[in-house]
């Protein structure tokens, strides 16, 4: 089923590999013009390359999303390009896992950073336009630790519990305006971020999955893509799981 997101305009951070290159992939099948956020500029510099080769249309635009002052830059000069960003998915995220007491300061600080701050950069920069226009779509991409918790990720499950209620929040702030905001919640992906650890332990993550698999980048991004579609008009403040059937 193709979602009508032609002639959107839709930012994917962290577009340059795993699940937010096949959002931003999917995204630009479906018809809108995507512009790839990663601090690589290679990374995403690739993945729109691919996009517009495969008769899409899409741009780079490496940022470290971190950076609060420089996603300022980066969203004024977006809007002075397009007016009206349509869509954001805030996808762009970094573990730095580790026992509580054996994490340091800048483990803490970096995740929340990049996983959290990182959404209230892109929102307040670019939320404002659709407010205006009355359309838009917001998703955040969390994760199930931020649900259930994860042993040796307080960092990663504080960002991630942080972006639900963020996402919560957004959503009944700007429902008045006509635009979204929901959050999707993966499970185990198979993902370079992932690889290591689902290596490590995959016979005792699978025990906990009843569909007995783990996720594609593809199973993201078909409801992310819903999500950011008209046909998703009536959804907002939601929490997503996909995730096998992990958190029942």
């Amino acid at each position: 089923m193709s979602y009508t997101v032609s002639d959107k305009v839709a930012v994917v951070t962290g577009a340059g590999r795993g699940i937010g290159k096949a959002i931003a992939e999917m995204l630009a099948r479906n018809g809108a013009q995507v512009i790839c956020v990663s601090k690589s500029a290679d990374t995403c510099g690739t993945v729109a390359e691919g996009i517009n080769a495969g008769g899409g249309k899409a741009k780079a635009m490496p940022v470290d999303v971190s950076d609060g002052a420089a996603v300022k830059q980066a969203c004024e000069d977006l809007l002075s390009e397009f007016a009206t960003i349509d869509i954001l998915v805030n996808n762009a995220g970094i573990t730095r896992d580790g026992l509580l007491f054996r994490m340091s300061d800048e483990d803490w600080s970096s995740v929340i950073a990049t996983n959290l701050s990182s959404c209230f950069y892109w929102t307040k920069g670019l939320a404002r336009p659709m407010t205006r226009k009355r359309w838009g779509r917001i998703v955040n991409i969390t994760s199930v630790s931020g649900i259930a918790g994860n042993a040796g990720q307080t960092n990663y499950a504080a960002a991630k519990a942080g972006m639900i209620g963020f996402t919560k929040s957004v959503a009944r702030e700007f429902a008045s305006r006509s635009v979204t905001c929901n959050a999707v919640a993966p499970g185990f992906i198979e993902t370079d971020m992932t690889a290591s650890f689902v290596e490590s332990g995959s016979e005792a993550i699978m025990a906990n999955i009843p569909l007995k698999r783990f996720g594609e980048p593809a199973d993201i991004a078909n409801i992310v893509t819903y999500l950011c579609s008209e046909e998703s008009k009536y959804v907002t403040g939601q929490v997503f799981t996909i995730d096998g059937g992990m958190v029942m």
